[in-house]
């Protein structure tokens, strides 16, 4: 992988690029939502990762323009996703959660488009996925994915996928967003992400800072004269995931983003591999496809 800078992008199955340093809202208050959002813009982040369930969409969105207009950056290199919430997987619901979203944020399109979980049983899954397609073959949306899918939710897809007449009725799989960190690193999942070039994004890569005094992390931490939150996004960098870290705090926003001035070795990455499965959020990748 080349040299990662703060705004190295990953090349989505869809075409389009995606900033790998993304900015998450995940229970930002709507009222603090704008002023965060547009603080991170103005600190070097060029992507935002909200969703229908956050409650924040229009205000992440408002704070994502406004940092983008006070430094010119045009809305082309600015990233937006949203997700369609767990209970709103099934068709109808899923082709109203795209428009909805377009009218509260004011985007002409929305850069990316997730189904928030693996839920609503196999017809509303893959219900809610043609309604994506839709969106795309629409304009409304650049991207789409899915998100918290385990690898049997993902075979169910691509199997539905190839059984499409032609590539515009099967949609384009860009990209899987799950929890990822040390002590969740998913090999199964990311095996067949990688396989097949779906990007996979790293949601609570801080492990919702739980981990902070971990002392795998502490030799790390003294080595690069960095903070365990620190380590923990380089390594999901170094893993080629995007990485969505979550913070009110403007000087935690600052400092999440400074990443890029050192590289974990190769020793470092293999210290890190603990084989652990430890969820420090929920996990809908192990529910059945009955669920």
């Amino acid at each position: 992988m080349a040299k990662l800078q703060i705004d190295s992008k990953l090349r989505l199955n869809s075409g389009y690029n995606i900033p790998m340093l993304g900015y998450g809202v995940y229970q930002t208050p709507a009222a603090q939502a704008t002023e965060v959002t547009s603080h991170a813009i103005q600190s070097g982040y060029l992507h935002v990762d909200s969703a229908t369930a956050y409650r924040n969409e229009q205000a992440s969105a408002a704070g994502m323009l406004h940092g983008g207009k006070t430094l010119s950056i045009p809305r082309e290199e600015l990233f937006f996703t949203s997700k369609v919430p767990p209970k709103s997987i099934n068709y109808k619901d899923a082709k109203r959660c795209v428009d909805e979203s377009l009218k509260v944020t004011g985007l002409d399109y929305i850069d990316l488009y997730l189904l928030h979980a693996p839920y609503g049983g196999k017809e509303g899954r893959l219900g809610a996925w043609k309604a994506l397609v839709e969106a795309v073959q629409e304009g409304k949306v650049r991207s789409i994915g899915v998100s918290n899918y385990g690898v049997h939710h993902l075979d169910e897809l691509e199997n539905w996928q190839k059984e499409q007449p032609d590539s515009k009725a099967a949609g384009v799989l860009s990209v899987n967003q799950v929890e990822l960190h040390p002590w969740l690193a998913r090999k199964d999942i990311v095996e067949w992400c990688n396989k097949r070039n779906v990007v996979l994004e790293a949601y609570s890569p801080l492990v919702r800072n739980t981990r902070a005094d971990d002392p795998l992390l502490a030799p790390l931490m003294k080595k690069y004269n960095k903070s365990a939150a620190q380590i923990l996004l380089r390594w999901g960098l170094q893993k080629g995931f995007v990485i969505l870290p979550k913070s009110v705090t403007p000087s935690r926003i600052e400092e999440n983003r400074d990443i890029f001035d050192f590289e974990l070795t190769d020793d470092d990455m293999k210290g890190l591999d603990t084989g652990k499965y430890e969820p420090c959020a929920w996990d809908p990748t192990t529910a059945g496809l009955d669920k």
